[in-house]
This record gives C-alpha cells, structure tokens and sequence, in this order.
C-alpha cells in the first residue's frame, strides 16, 4: 500500500514555478540595488534628486479622435520597488544622520 500511494504521488504534478526566466536575470540586480547603503549626504542628496516620490508620466490622451493612455513609469520599471527603498533609505539618512528638512523632497 505504501508503494502505491508513493506511485501516485509521482504522478501528481508539480505546482508551477512562480519564477520567470526574467526573475532569474534581474534578482541580481534587485539584491544589488537593496545592498547600496547610503553613507554620504551628497549620494542621498542625489538619489532623492533623481527617483520622484510619485509614479510619472500616466497620461490619457486623445488622437485622431481615438483615447489611449501610457501607463505609469513605475508599472514597466522592473527595480521600481528597489528604486523606491533606495530613496526611503536616502530620506532617512539624511533626517536621522545628518538632522536635514527632507520636506522639499516629498
């Protein structure tokens, strides 16, 4: 009976992988992303100048009398969630380490 109910279980299927080949090629990138420490008040300065604190560039727009809308940036950005821990580490640096107003960047 044992031997039958292990026979069966070689039969049932695997669960699908949730892992793409694409998870496979940017998890590198991602861990290497969330790695990045900000030590310098300069780095911090520019990583918040660079990564917005909103999702751009979702337009609806109209042409030949047919609508169309671009999704945000952030929906086609692989690393958006690593780009935006990034910046939260750089906001807090900057108002925990060196006592800075990070208000002009939200």
């Amino acid at each position: 009976m044992s031997t039958a109910s292990s026979a069966s279980n070689n039969l049932t299927p695997s669960p699908p992988s949730r892992h793409s080949c694409w998870d496979t090629l940017l998890n590198p990138i991602r861990h290497s992303i969330d790695r990045l420490q900000i030590q310098s008040p300069r780095i911090a300065h520019i990583v918040c100048r660079l990564i917005p604190c909103t999702c751009p560039f979702e337009h609806h727009f109209t042409l030949f009398g047919n609508s169309f809308h671009t999704p945000p940036l952030c929906e086609l950005n692989p690393f958006y969630n690593e780009f935006v821990s990034l910046r939260f580490r750089a906001l807090s640096y900057l108002a925990e380490v060196c006592g800075e107003d990070v208000s002009r960047y939200c």
